[in-house]
C-alpha cells in the first residue's frame, strides 16, 4: 500500500509522486520495489500513464492525513493477505531488497510490524511491513479512542502497535530517504546518477 495523497506543502504544493528521479516517477519507483504484492494499492491520485496496474482509494475525508489513507487503502487488501507493506509514495531508493528485509524481520520477530530506524534512531513509520490483521486492529482501536480518524497522526497510530526496528547498513542511499523538499529532490538526483 503506497501512500500518495499528501499536501507537499514543503515543495509547493507539488505532485510529489509523479515528479522524477532518474527519469521514472517515484511513485512507480515504490510499486516496483512491491512488484511481487497483490494487490498493489495506491491511496492518492493515480497518473493515467501510470505504468504497472493498481487499485487505488482516497481516504474519507479526503486530506484526512496519512492513518484515514491507510484505513482506505486496507479496505482494498483482502482479509487473506498476511503481509501488508505500508509505503510513502516519495521513497526513490526503496528497493525490492529493502521490502525482503522488512518482511523476513516481520514474520520472524514477535511483533506486529517491521520498520526501518535511520541513524538517528528515528523510526521510519511509512516504509514498513506489517502483519495486516495487526494493522487493522490498530486503526479501530485508534479510531474508537479518537472517534475517527480525520487528522490520526501515524505516532498515534504506532501507540497500538509493537514494531521491531530494522537498521540498514548497505553501501548507498538509505530506502526510507524521502523527497520532502526541492533540496531532497535535488540531492536524489546526485544519488541517482
Amino acid at each position: 500500500m503506497v501512500l500518495a495523497g499528501g499536501a507537499a506543502r514543503r515543495m509547493g504544493g507539488a505532485d510529489k509522486p509523479t515528479l522524477p528521479v532518474a527519469g521514472q516517477s517515484m511513485l512507480t519507483r515504490v510499486l516496483a520495489a512491491v512488484h511481487d504484492a497483490d494487490p498493489r494499492v495506491v491511496v492518492g491520485p493515480v497518473p493515467p500513464d501510470l505504468p504497472v496496474p493498481v487499485h487505488s482509494t482516497r481516504e474519507d475525508p479526503p486530506g484526512g492525513g496519512p492513518v484515514a489513507a491507510t484505513a482506505a487503502g486496507l479496505a482494498l487488501v483482502p482479509e487473506d493477505v498476511t503481509f501488508t507493506a505500508l509505503l510513502a509514495a516519495d521513497l526513490p531508493f526503496l528497493t525490492g531488497e529493502a521490502i525482503d528485509v522488512l518482511r523476513l524481520t516481520a514474520e520472524s520477530a514477535p511483533m506486529q510490524g517491521a520498520v526501518y530506524r535511520d541513524a538517528e534512531g528515528r523510526r521510519q513509520m511509512l516504509c514498513g511491513v506489517w502483519r495486516t490483521a495487526r494493522l487493522r486492529e490498530a486503526i479501530d482501536k485508534l479510531a474508537q479512542e479518537r472517534g475517527g480518524l480525520d487528522g490520526a497522526s501515524v505516532r498515534e497510530l504506532m501507540e497500538h502497535l509493537r514494531v521491531a526496528e530494522v537498521s540498514w547498513r548497505r553501501p548507498g542511499p538509505p530506502p526510507w530517504f524521502d523527497c520532502d523538499t526541492d533540496d531532497d529532490l535535488r540531492t536524489a538526483e546526485e544519488w541517482a546518477r
